[in-house]
């Protein structure tokens, strides 16, 4: 018999368990773009999943977001590229004191034409809460290069953004 109390999946605290349940909403999350971030809303981003490992954010193919090659502009692909690493950032920040955020660098390649679906994928929780907890350690800021990969409905990759991002404990 298997012993599950040695799950590898980190714990959430209370407010994190209360900010995944809203950001995985689908009407509250569309409450939060609209009002936070009402590009993303816009462009019909949406948060798919949410763990302390990883999050996937979804961007669709429409008239919002087509540049003139009849593909996914690219602004529209780095925000959801984006937003796959500053949710589990915002995740990771919930419930334990002020800590800032930004993205002080962006870094893409694009494979192929987006012309559908594209689904942004970032495995990195881990290293997104270990750079907040040094952080809070040390009182000094501390940068993570999260990367956000892009796929289309047939799995191809169509894009990899590495967002760095900069995290500093008030």
């Amino acid at each position: 018999m298997a012993d599950s109390s040695h799950s590898s999946a980190p714990v959430l605290s209370a407010a994190q368990q209360a900010f995944k349940r809203n950001i995985l909403n689908p009407w509250k999350l569309r409450l939060f773009l609209l009002r936070s971030l009402p590009m993303a809303y816009l462009a019909g981003l949406r948060v798919r999943s949410l763990t302390a490992e990883q999050a996937t954010v979804t961007v669709p193919f429409k008239y919002l977001t087509q540049n003139p090659f009849r593909s996914i502009y690219f602004a529209c692909l780095s925000m959801a590229a984006e937003l796959a690493s500053g949710v589990q950032a915002m995740l990771r920040t919930q419930g334990a004191g002020r800590v800032s955020m930004l993205v002080v660098g962006l870094e893409a390649e694009f494979t192929k034409k987006a012309t559908g679906l594209v689904t942004f994928t970032c495995p990195d929780g881990a290293a997104i809460a270990q750079a907040i907890a040094d952080s809070r350690a040390t009182g000094e800021g501390r940068t993570v290069v999260c990367t956000s990969t892009g796929h289309d409905a047939a799995g191809d990759v169509v894009a990899v953004f590495r967002v760095r991002w900069s995290f500093r404990a008030k």
